[in-house]
């Protein structure tokens, strides 16, 4: 049934299904920090977890894309459990990531503890506190949420948050410590929480989550670091069709996106409200004097393919441009090198994995797959659409548990050129779940 749904959504609405908003499908995700490194996007979110009702959120989550459509799962990279001064089990807010000197430095708000910081030598975690201690606390209040961080071209870095003040702070080279006092700065026009801070072309910009409810993308100019900011207008308008939001800005293989948040993913299911958001983006553009012009809605959107995906390499099963119905989990014993051990699971007969636009050049002869299973059934391995020419049909023999990992193979028929690529799930019986756990695949 649940592949039903998603064929509808995509007969229905071409632009839904070209733009792949929400990007994540297997987890509720929120409040997007994407971070351009080495030639990748790494997008760090907070998680609602699948059962809230309020704001249940206990960890952060990585994910990866070099070509804007598909994207790598990593996990979750680090947690509240990593603070060991605190003893908090929930409130995992609004984090940002950044790299200096050879270091990843993760920005995080623990709601009504300040906001601290965790250093990693890898984007892929683990995160460490290197404090023990929180490194902006106000404690006669609890804005101190949403911190975002730029560093300028003269190596001075900038901390701002705030929700609903809006605050400022230099980070010391270390990015660890602060200099100068904390500085308050006047309101602006519309701004709600959730700063983003960037520099491009020599103008600095706040956008940031815009006055509730519902939220949008607000954002503000100005030519010093430290202000003062004049209110510019929105980068997305307030919209009933979300109640919130949450910026994150960047440019990547020369364009500029703007990432927010939305509760698109939840409304596949229920028109009942439960802080269940998850994150969209879409390409935005600048005018010749630095503005920005308004975006429409994520859903509005045709995000276009930067790049083709190719096959004839090792393929993480956890990179998908859909999976809407499966679920993401952690074996350490399949991580790679700095990478964590991610695998695709929780999937049942008559579910789909889309990857988008898939390069098979002249052709391939052959499908691998890893895979544990303690059930038979099968993946069809499909061009162009889930009822597409089916290319491979990968038969699953119980492979001794679900933790057992197996390398399979099946003959390719003809196929060549660029294809988006459906692996549909299915199961001999009819009707069973957890069909098996899926590490990764390529052809030759």
């Amino acid at each position: 049934m649940k592949r039903i749904i998603i064929a509808s959504l995509c007969i229905a609405s071409s632009a839904f299904c070209i733009a792949q908003n929400p990007i994540i499908q297997t987890k509720y995700t929120a409040d997007p920090a994407p971070m351009v490194h080495n030639d990748t996007v790494f997008l760090y979110t907070t998680h609602d977890e699948d059962d809230a009702d309020g704001f249940k959120m206990l960890d952060w989550l990585c994910y990866s894309s070099t070509d804007m459509v598909n994207w790598t799962d990593h996990g979750a990279v680090a947690s509240l459990k990593d603070f060991k001064w605190i003893d908090k089990t929930n409130g995992a807010w609004a984090e940002q990531v950044i790299y200096r000197n050879g270091k990843y430095y993760m920005y995080c708000p623990i709601h009504g503890n300040g906001i601290g910081v965790l250093v990693s030598d890898t984007p892929y975690g683990p995160f460490k506190d290197p404090l023990g201690h929180a490194l902006v606390w106000q404690k006669e209040h609890w804005n101190d949420i949403d911190p975002t961080v730029w560093i300028d071209d003269d190596g001075q870095a900038y901390m701002y948050w705030g929700n609903p003040t809006l605050y400022h702070i230099k980070l010391n080279e270390d990015m660890i410590s602060t200099s100068g006092p904390i500085v308050t700065h006047p309101k602006i026009e519309d701004y709600q929480e959730g700063p983003w801070f960037y520099k491009r072309n020599g103008h600095y910009y706040l956008a940031f989550a815009s006055t509730c409810c519902p939220e949008g993308i607000g954002y503000a100019m100005s030519d010093n670091p430290e202000g003062p900011w004049e209110y510019k207008g929105h980068v997305m308008n307030h919209t009933p069709r979300t109640r919130g939001n949450h910026p994150g800005i960047i440019d990547y293989k020369g364009h500029s996106f703007v990432f927010g948040l939305n509760y698109d993913l939840l409304r596949i299911e229920t028109q009942k409200h439960h802080e269940r958001r998850s994150v969209s983006y879409a390409e935005m553009f600048y005018n010749a004097d630095g503005t920005i012009q308004e975006v429409p809605y994520f859903k509005d959107n045709q995000n276009k393919q930067l790049h083709w995906l190719n096959p004839f390499q090792r393929v993480e099963a956890e990179t998908m441009a859909w999976g809407y119905g499966l679920k993401t989990g952690i074996n350490p014993e399949l991580a790679q090198g700095e990478k964590p051990g991610v695998f695709v699971t929780n999937i049942d007969d008559d579910e789909t994995l889309l990857v988008k636009g898939v390069d098979f050049g002249k052709g391939a002869k052959k499908f691998f797959a890893s895979v544990a299973s303690d059930k038979q059934c099968e993946i069809e391995v499909r061009i162009d659409s889930k009822d597409g020419p089916e290319i491979a049909e990968l038969k699953i023999k119980p492979t001794g548990g679900k933790n057992v990992y197996k390398l399979l193979k099946a003959k390719v028929k003809k196929v060549s050129g660029v294809h988006d690529l459906y692996f549909c799930f299915d199961d001999a019986d009819k009707g069973e779940k957890d069909l098996f756990n899926f590490d990764y695949w390529y052809f030759k």
